[in-house]
């Protein structure tokens, strides 16, 4: 006569079957979230350079505002 199944035995097979449906989803999370961080870095990125080009035209043109401001100072006072 074969063995009835017993009840706990079921209850296992149906929470190991919501632990790995819940796993792939979790990948799947993993995986989303992995890819966002990297669009996010190489954005940063880009930002960063962009704001230092920024910087080194601001220095430029105080550079050269400072001249000219120089140039026009010494022949007014003259």
């Amino acid at each position: 006569m074969p063995k009835k199944k017993s009840a706990t035995s079921l209850v296992q097979q149906s929470v190991g079957i919501r632990l790995s449906s819940h796993e792939k989803l979790c990948a799947e999370r993993m995986k989303n979230l992995l890819s966002s961080i990297e669009r996010l870095e190489k954005k940063v990125e880009s930002l960063s350079e962009s704001v230092n080009r920024g910087k080194g035209a601001v220095a430029v043109l105080v550079f050269i505002g400072s001249a000219i401001a120089a140039v026009i100072g010494f022949f007014t006072y003259k």
